[in-house]
């Protein structure tokens, strides 16, 4: 499912052309358009497709589902008819109400209507201009309008307005709505000067006709305009809304709508209702039966708290989502009670994030399928180590078209390379799942800071709902399509923060750790490209790439915990300083390296990545830390396999170079 009158602008209305681009240049361009030809309404009703109305169960899965609506405007959109509403304020108005209701009674063609109602008014420019100023669009609206379209576009649903009414009185309310203007197919004035001079001494300009080249100045316009819509869009459901029995035509054309909506709120047909798929009375109604997605978290570690303050703000606050919002949580003891307990009862996770409060709209659960089950969009945060096992436990307890968004750095080897977290969750799971992935130090995450993530999806309308998710004004998003390539960038930049912990607790310098950065970000970049030939070089540029690498190795986790073991030269191993600086959180990066340098043997391509290399012997007690700077060395070495090699010893460069003499 997607996502603008004041005096001054509604003058330019009436003089200015369609901007270049617009729907309808694209068909003048294309020569879709055709000559005008009159259409007797009988006949092109009996003409039409054979639909048979539909159930009401199959007309809200339609609605659901739709990725188009199209809205008639006059007594729809809007509270009356626009013409009806210029003749009165014209001292006409009667006469031209009659002609409305022959037509929209289907006993006048509407060519025929439009024509004649213009001859009764005559309008002048002047008097457009008048009219305009006099009814502000936003007075003109029908209740719940705004809602439902607002709800449509949250869900990147396709906005059209299709009117047998006149585009220069539309543009307004379309205005006001956010509708492009090239979604709207309406009829355009003919002007024509008259030998009358007008008070600024110029003859008085009048609108005599209309642009019979448009498709809503006849019958059958309607299905008309959604067939050109389709040739330009590949929308597989379409839904028209109206009030009309030109509305109803939509649906029973073949190529037109796949469902139409009678409304009846400001005017009810009698034939209009007994035809329409489904009849209302309110938008509301159509508001109401919109699905609201719920979302639900798996993982409630510091980096999900804190993701999960702009997940529950947007939750709140945009209309795409169900206001609640679930986090599984790994159930632990906490102060003599249950951990969970304690995070419901502060809106806060005490132990991992303490004092980030996350909104009174997240539930914390222990349940894992409890929590996923009801869910439309899965956000998976946890320690990648154990993302397998957890898809294994709820991959037949999640609804259908589900979709995912992992913000997890790590990576599984399997026997034919390295799977990403996304690709496991989709192969496990059947599901479509991007990656948020970017410079966030959990910890500095909070509002009135700066920060910012890239969302990497297959499907365009999946990132828009996830940016919709995440983006706020202390989160900036960007979205992206390369997945592998984000998701690596956040992977390998582990293993690039490890060397950079050394270079800091051996204190070699800012040149020392430039020059690591630099190599890292190349091997980052070679890596990615090689396992995956789709990664783009200009993925590197987005937070996910270098601006990760640099906050990581400035201050993440897998730095601060590489930067201690240099500092205490051994004396405590990875987990005993896991255990005592992270306050129960996992370290990601030696995991990481063990993994990347799993693959590098694999394919023979050690000495292709000397700082991946390096940094793995170091961390498997070959060298130590201090060698980070000779990584270009220790990678040209041959490795011992490491069942020969105690990993409790580290051996120098100069008990290295002992060694080559002696042998």
């Amino acid at each position: 499912m997607n996502f603008k009158l004041h005096h001054r602008r509604s003058i330019v209305f009436f003089y200015q052309a369609t901007p270049p681009g617009s729907v309808y240049n694209t068909l003048v361009q294309k020569s879709y358009l055709c000559p005008h030809t009159r259409y007797p309404r009988k006949q092109t009703i009996m003409s039409a497709k054979d639909h048979t109305k539909l159930s009401r169960e199959k007309c809200e899965r339609l609605w659901r589902t739709a990725q188009a609506v199209c809205f008639d405007v006059d007594c729809t959109v809007t509270k009356e008819d626009a013409l009806d509403s210029l003749g009165r304020f014209l001292g006409v108005g009667d006469q031209v109400a009659d002609l409305t209701n022959a037509a929209m009674d289907g006993n006048l063609d509407l060519d025929e209507a439009l024509q004649k109602r213009l001859d009764i008014m005559n309008p002048t420019i002047d008097k457009l201009i008048a009219y305009a100023k006099s009814n502000p669009a936003e007075e003109r609206l029908v209740p719940g309008i705004r809602r439902l379209i607002t709800e449509l576009q949250a869900r990147n649903v396709e906005v059209f307005l299709i009117s047998g009414g006149f585009r220069e009185l539309i543009l307004p309310v379309a205005d006001a709505l956010n509708i492009p203007r090239e979604n709207i197919f309406a009829n355009r004035f003919v002007y024509m000067a008259s030998d009358k001079v007008g008070p600024n001494g110029y003859p008085e300009i009048h609108a005599k006709g209309f642009d019979a080249n448009e498709p809503t100045s006849r019958e059958g316009g309607k299905p008309e305009a959604i067939r050109r819509i389709r040739t330009l869009n590949p929308y597989n459901t379409i839904v028209m809304v109206g009030d009309g029995i030109t509305d109803l035509e939509a649906v029973e054309q073949t190529g037109g709508a796949d469902m139409f909506v009678g409304y009846g709120g400001v005017v009810e047909r009698s034939y209009v209702k007994e035809n329409a798929d489904w009849w209302i009375t309110s938008h509301d109604e159509l508001t109401d039966a919109i699905p609201k997605l719920k979302v639900a978290m798996v993982g409630s570690g510091a980096w999900a708290c804190a993701a999960m303050q702009m997940v529950s703000k947007n939750a709140r606050e945009t209309p795409l989502f169900d206001k609640r919002v679930d986090m599984w949580v790994f159930e632990e003891d906490y102060e003599g009670g249950k951990l969970t307990d304690k995070m419901n009862e502060l809106k806060e996770n005490p132990k991992y994030m303490p004092g980030v409060k996350y909104g009174d709209n997240v539930v914390a659960n222990p349940d894992l399928v409890d929590t996923v089950k009801d869910a439309d969009i899965l956000i998976f945060c946890t320690p990648h180590q154990f993302v397998h096992k957890l898809c294994m436990q709820i991959q037949l307890n999640i609804k259908d078209n589900c979709i995912a968004i992992s913000l997890i750095k790590g990576m599984r080897v399997r026997h034919d390379g390295p799977q990403l977290i996304s690709t496991m969750v989709r192969r496990i799971l059947h599901m479509e799942c991007s990656v948020l992935m970017g410079a966030n130090i959990a910890t500095e995450l909070a509002p009135g800071t700066l920060c910012e993530g890239t969302v990497a999806s297959h499907f365009p309308e999946h990132g828009t709902i996830f940016k919709s998710l995440f983006d706020t004004s202390f989160y900036n998003v960007n979205v992206i399509n390369d997945v592998e390539g984000a998701e690596l960038a956040g992977t390998l930049k582990n293993v690039v923060a490890v060397a950079a912990g050394f270079v800091d607790g051996c204190e070699l310098g800012h040149n020392a750790k430039a020059a690591v950065l630099r190599q890292g970000l190349s091997e980052m970049r070679t890596f990615a490209k090689r396992i995956f030939s789709t990664v783009r070089d200009e993925t590197f540029n987005e937070s996910c790439g270098m601006a990760d690498l640099f906050a990581t190795c400035c201050g993440g986790r897998n730095r601060m915990v590489s930067m201690a073991f240099a500092k205490c030269k051994g004396q405590k191993t990875f987990d005993q300083l896991e255990s005592e600086l992270l306050n129960g959180q996992k370290l990601q990066g030696v995991l990481t390296s063990n993994e990347v340098q799993a693959v590098l043997k694999m394919k023979g391509w050690e000495k292709d990545f000397p700082l991946f290399t390096a940094v793995n012997a170091i961390v498997q007690g070959m060298y130590e830390p201090k060698d980070i700077a000779r990584y270009r060395d220790l990678a040209a070495k041959p490795v011992v396999d490491e069942t020969f090699v105690n990993t409790t010893r580290r051996k120098s460069l100069l008990e290295e170079k002992l060694m080559d003499v002696h042998f």
